[in-house]
C-alpha cells in the first residue's frame, strides 16, 4: 500500500525557559548561613538544537540533480492524488482552451501513447502559452508552429496522437499506467507541484540557469559583464553544435564549488563530443543544449573539463561509492523523452531509474538527496500560471521529484521553486550560503538577479525529516511495462 501524501510543512520547535530560583540554604538561627550578598549558582548553559541545515550538513554528503525534457506537470502528474493538478469534477476535467481548427474548446485528455508530438517551446511560445495568465494558448502554438497532427488531423497516422474531441496531444496527460516508476517515486518520496522552469523558453536556457542561475548571450567570452539576458540563444546553439568553445563569460556553480574544493561531475552520454571540432553527432550522446559547461570560460580557465564524465563513469562510481559532492546527469538521445523525437517515453523512464537504481545499491545511498526534473514544459498543457520573478521567468510548471532516505515520506510539497533552489541548496550545503551573487562572489558579472535570494524561492531542505530512520531503497524494473525489452 502506497504511503498517505500530506503537505511538506516546517518543523516546529518548542522550547520551555528554566527561571532560576535563588533561594536561602541557611538554618533559621543563622548558623552555616552564607554571607549576604552572595550569588546562587550558575544554572547550566543551554545548547541550541542543531538546525535543518545542520542536520542537513551531517547526513547529506552526495547531490545528484537528473534532468530530463520537455514535459508539464499537468501532463505528468495532473492527475496525482493531493497534487495540485488539471481542475476536475467528477473525474473530468473542467478546463476548457480554444482549438482554432475545431473551432471550440477543447479538453485535456488522458492518452495511454507512449509517443507524442507536443508542441513548440521557444521563449515566444512559452509567452503565448501563458496568454496573459489565461493559460490557453497551446493549441494555437501548436497549429503556428506547424506541428505534425496539430494543423491537418485527417491523417490516419495521427489517430494515436489525437484526443476524443481530435484535440491535439499538447492537451493529453498521463497517469500511473504509463509512468508507473515516475508515479512510484512520488508515493514514496516527495513530489514538487510547483516546481517552474527556471526560463520561459527552450533546452538550451534552462540548463544554463542550471548550474548558474542566468541564460545570456556575451560580447566576449572573457569579459563577465559583457553579458546580457538572452532567451533565444538560437545562434550560440549553432555553433554548439559544431563543438562547444568559450562562450559563456558569466560566473557558474561549479567556480564557486572548484574555488572551495567541493568535487562535482556532469555526467552525459559515452558518445558525446564537447571538444572542438565534432563529428556528424551519432550513438548514445548528450546534445550540446544539454551539456553547457564546455561553454562556460570558468571551466576551462579551472581546468575542470575532465569533470565532464560518461554514463559509464556515473554508473561504476555510484557503484563504488566514489561519487562526487554534486553530480549532474544528463541523458543521451532517445532517453530524454523528449516529444517528437520517434522515442517511446518508457525508454526515458528506464534511463531515470537505472540511475536512481545506481545510486540507491550503492554504498552511499544513506548520504544521498537525489532531485529529478524535466528543462520545460515542452508545448504540453499546464494550468497553473507561473509567477514572474524577473524579465526571464518563471517559465511553465514542469515535474519535480525528490528522492532520499531522508525525505519526508510521501509527502507533496506545495512551496514554489524553481532550479535555482537546487543552486541554493548545494550553496547552503557546501559553500556556508555563498551565492552566486555579482557583490559577493569574487567573480563580478552583469546577472539582472541573484536568484537564490528571492523571497518566493522555497526551501528544498524542508522537504527532508533528518529525525526519521532512514528510508529504505526502492529499487525498481527500470521496464515495468508490458511489452517493454
Amino acid at each position: 500500500m502506497n504511503p498517505p501524501k500530506r503537505s511538506v510543512a516546517s518543523l516546529l520547535a518548542c522550547f520551555a525557559l528554566a527561571a532560576a530560583c535563588a533561594h536561602s540554604a541557611g538554618d533559621p538561627t543563622g548558623a552555616n548561613a552564607p554571607g549576604a550578598g552572595s550569588a546562587s549558582p550558575a544554572s547550566p548553559a543551554t545548547t541550541a538544537p542543531p538546525s535543518q541545515l545542520d542536520l542537513a550538513r551531517q547526513h547529506i554528503d552526495h547531490v545528484i540533480v537528473i534532468v530530463q525534457e520537455n514535459r508539464s506537470f499537468d501532463h505528468y502528474f495532473g492527475t496525482y492524488p493531493g497534487a495540485d493538478g488539471i481542475p476536475m469534477a467528477n473525474g473530468s476535467p473542467t478546463v476548457c482552451v480554444p482549438d482554432p481548427v475545431l473551432k471550440k474548446c477543447v479538453r485535456p485528455f488522458h492518452s495511454t501513447s507512449q509517443l507524442q508530438k507536443g508542441g513548440p517551446h521557444t521563449h515566444r511560445h512559452s509567452v503565448a502559452d501563458v496568454d496573459g495568465g489565461k493559460m490557453d494558448g497551446f493549441i494555437r502554438t501548436a497549429i503556428s508552429g506547424k506541428i505534425d497532427c496539430a494543423t491537418v488531423r485527417s491523417d490516419p497516422g495521427c489517430e494515436s496522437y489525437l484526443g476524443p474531441q481530435r484535440q491535439p496531444d499538447v492537451m493529453s496527460y498521463h497517469t500511473r499506467e504509463e509512468i508507473p516508476n515516475y508515479w512510484g517515486y512520488a508515493d514514496h518520496f516527495v513530489l514538487q507541484d510547483r516546481m517552474f522552469a527556471p526560463a520561459d523558453s527552450w533546452t538550451l536556457p534552462a540548463h544554463l540557469y542550471l548550474v548558474s542561475a542566468w541564460a545570456a548571450s556575451c560580447a566576449s567570452p572573457y569579459d563577465p559583464m559583457s553579458c546580457t539576458s538572452n532567451l533565444g540563444l538560437g545562434d550560440q546553439a549553432k555553433i554548439q553544435r559544431g563543438g562547444q568553445v568559450p562562450m559563456w563569460a558569466w560566473t557558474d556553480i561549479t567556480w564557486l564549488l572548484n574555488r572551495a574544493g567541493v568535487s562535482w561531475a556532469y555526467y552525459v552520454g559515452e558518445d558525446t563530443c564537447f571538444i572542438d571540432p565534432c563529428p556528424h553527432a551519432s550513438g548514445k550522446y548528450t546534445p550540446a543544449f544539454q551539456n553547457p559547461l564546455p561553454g562556460f570560460t570558468t571551466v576551462r580557465q579551472n581546468h575542470q573539463l575532465e569533470n565532464i564524465r560518461s554514463h559509464r563513469d556515473y554508473f561504476a562510481r555510484a557503484a563504488a561509492g566514489t561519487l562526487p559532492s554534486v553530480s549532474w546527469v544528463m541523458p543521451y538521445n532517445g532517453a530524454a523523452e523528449h516529444p517528437s523525437s520517434g522515442q517511446p517515453i518508457w525508454k526515458g523512464m528506464a534511463h531515470v531509474t537505472e540511475v536512481i537504481n545506481a545510486a540507491m545499491q550503492g554504498p552511499d545511498w544513506n548520504s544521498t538527496a537525489i532531485f529529478l526534473t524535466w528543462d520545460d514544459w515542452g508545448g504540453f498543457y499546464d494550468h497553473v500560471v507561473p509567477p514572474r520573478v524577473d524579465a526571464n521567468g518563471y517559465g511553465i510548471r514542469v515535474p519535480g521529484l525528490m528522492i532520499s532516505p531522508w525525505a519526508k515520506a510521501g509527502t507533496i510539497d506545495h512551496q514554489t521553486l524553481s532550479f535555482d533552489a537546487y543552486l541554493k541548496f548545494i550553496e547552503d550545503l557546501f559553500l556556508h550560503r555563498q551565492r552566486l551573487n555579482p557583490r559577493t562572489d569574487g567573480r563580478p558579472d552583469s546577472r539582472p538577479t541573484v536568484r537564490e535570494k528571492l523571497p518566493l524561492l522555497g526551501d528544498l531542505l524542508n522537504e527532508f525529516d533528518f529525525a526519521q530512520d532512514p528510508l529504505s531503497a526502492l529499487v525498481l524494473d527500470p521496464t515495468p511495462l508490458p511489452g517493454t525489452p
